[in-house]
């Protein structure tokens, strides 16, 4: 809506002109009406208008000076002078002062439409002018955040090429206003439960975000901040003499964050400070050395700030512990639950007595006896298909893992879940056969049936089937095949009138005499016994 304000010394002049518009159809309001020139400059400064109708001559300040002032107020108001024929020449002097039109008295309805329509047509087209050039920033904003986080992401994946890289092409790349000075990367991590709410730990991350940029940017010459997962990462570009700075901040920063930590339910934050280098083609070795350090949380502790470095040499723990592995690797083989808690849970304590151990070399270990027991559930024709984001999935848990202790744990029943499920499925492969097998039985029980047929029916071989048979049955086929057989004779025997001889045959006998002692062994009773008792 356009807003106007009519100024008039004489009120019915002001009056006139309000009812001669229709303001509402032509997207305009009247929002205030003077009779002086300084009521008149008191509501442009107040109502902020698009259009001022004035008189030329009012007391207080003239049209004139109403329009030289309300110019410098805002020089994108419309101003039109309504003028006697008596103060035509002086009228003309306002054209100077950019006025928009200038309407002799009495008004003329016809006229002033024409002058207001001309006027909302330029407004339009400021209006979509601006429009379109606010949406052009913004896009042009959007894009340069889009570009300043993707160069973050991009060292992240190994995507940047920094050998061939400099501050003035990462500048006009990705946006930066990086000087020369010094690089870092910071890595805030969050270790909290797997199961933690999403929208919790987004929130929290946003608040470290802010805390962090507060604290730093008037510092650094530029920063830029990128969430990922479990972290939030910074980079900074700062001066040397702003060194002492940093670090005195980034302490106060940890503190806020260790508040802000506490109103949710992560367990806990660790800050992680690359190693400072004072070429941008290094910011790599920067990101690799704060990982690095957050990785030592896990040895020396949360909730502080851990310098980064990477040592050129470390030993080798699977080597260190080889013993204790190969007791570990046999258990896997063989999917010895207990054997595979009990070897987790002795190299565990053997790290956790080791001096001098690095963080990163404990979550290697870790990481590669579980992609080892992936490999070892092969050999047990398991689907690993199944499971297949298991490798990435323990990864992303054993990442939220605090301390070696809790790492060993989250090993350890990762695989014994993992056992459980393939014992059941294998115990389920098991029992299968037999359960076809048993229903073969009852469809065919009336017939001679043979343990090599049933055997061959379900595809094993007639020992191993045998051998199956009893273990998932309690019984063997023989026994089984015989109380199907005796249990529908007892059906009949109550049921129907038909002879022993004919039952016998029914179900499957040939032989009365064998029928009558198999009988008389399950139940106790002869044939005829049992009917004249319970028929």
């Amino acid at each position: 809506m356009i807003k106007v304000i009519i100024a008039d010394d004489e009120v019915k002049v002001c009056q006139l002109i309000f009812g001669l518009i229709d303001w509402k159809s032509m997207d305009m309001e009247v929002v205030g009406i003077a009779n002086n020139g300084l009521e008149t400059l008191e509501l442009i400064r107040k109502l902020k208008p698009d259009i001022v109708i004035t008189d030329i001559r009012m007391p207080g300040y003239d049209g004139l000076e109403v329009i030289k002032q309300g110019k410098q107020i805002n020089k994108n108001i419309d101003f039109i002078i309504i003028s006697g024929y008596g103060n035509f020449e002086y009228a003309q002097s306002a054209i100077k002062y950019g006025v928009s039109d200038y309407l002799l008295k009495p008004i003329n309805k016809k006229e002033l439409i024409t002058t207001l329509n001309n006027i909302r047509k330029k407004h339009k087209q400021k209006t979509e002018h601006n429009t379109v050039q606010e949406q052009l920033r913004l896009s042009l904003q959007n894009n340069a955040e889009k570009l300043r986080s993707s160069f973050l992401n991009d060292l992240l994946e190994d995507v940047v090429n920094q050998i061939n890289f400099n501050i003035d092409e990462v500048n006009k790349n990705y946006y930066f206003h990086f000087c020369p000075g010094i690089f870092e990367v910071l890595v805030v991590k969050l270790d909290y439960e797997h199961n933690e709410s999403y929208g919790n730990i987004q929130i929290l991350k946003q608040k470290i975000s802010h805390i962090l940029r507060e604290k730093l940017i008037s510092d650094c010459f530029d920063m830029e901040i990128y969430l990922k997962n479990s972290r939030v990462y910074c980079m900074l570009n700062y001066g040397e003499q702003n060194k002492k700075n940093i670090r005195k901040k980034l302490k106060c920063s940890l503190d806020e964050i260790l508040v802000q930590k506490n109103l949710f339910c992560t367990k806990e934050v660790t800050i992680g400070r690359g190693e400072a280098v004072n070429d941008i083609c290094q910011i790599k070795h920067s990101l690799k050395t704060a990982e690095w350090a957050i990785k030592q949380r896990l040895v020396e502790g949360t909730g502080k700030i851990l310098e980064g470095f990477q040592p050129k040499v470390y030993s080798d723990l699977k080597v260190l512990f080889g013993d204790t592995i190969k007791k570990l690797e046999t258990s896997l083989e063989i999917l010895d639950k207990d054997g595979v808690v009990r070897e987790i849970d002795f190299l565990r304590h053997q790290v956790l007595r080791k001096t001098n151990v690095f963080g990163q070399e404990v979550f290697n270990l870790v990481i590669d006896i579980f992609s080892l027991f992936l490999r070892s559930i092969r050999n047990f024709q398991f689907d690993v298909d199944k499971i297949e984001d298991s490798n990435s999935t323990f990864y992303l848990r054993a990442d939220l893992c605090s301390s070696v202790w809790e790492l060993f744990i989250c090993l350890s029943e990762s695989i014994s879940k993992i056992i459980d499920v393939i014992i059941k499925e294998k115990i389920q492969a098991d029992i299968k056969p037999i359960l076809m097998a048993k229903e073969y039985i009852h469809q065919n029980y009336m017939h001679r049936i043979t343990l090599k047929e049933v055997s061959e029916f379900v595809g094993f071989n007639e020992s191993y089937f045998s051998a199956l048979f009893k273990k998932e049955s309690g019984k063997n086929f023989t026994e089984y095949l015989s109380e199907i057989r005796i249990n529908k004779a007892k059906e009949l025997l109550k049921e129907t009138n038909l002879s022993t001889i004919d039952i016998c045959q029914t179900v499957g006998y040939n032989d009365l005499k064998h029928f009558t002692k198999t009988f008389k062994r399950l139940t106790g009773l002869k044939p005829h016994e049992y009917r004249k008792l319970y028929a």
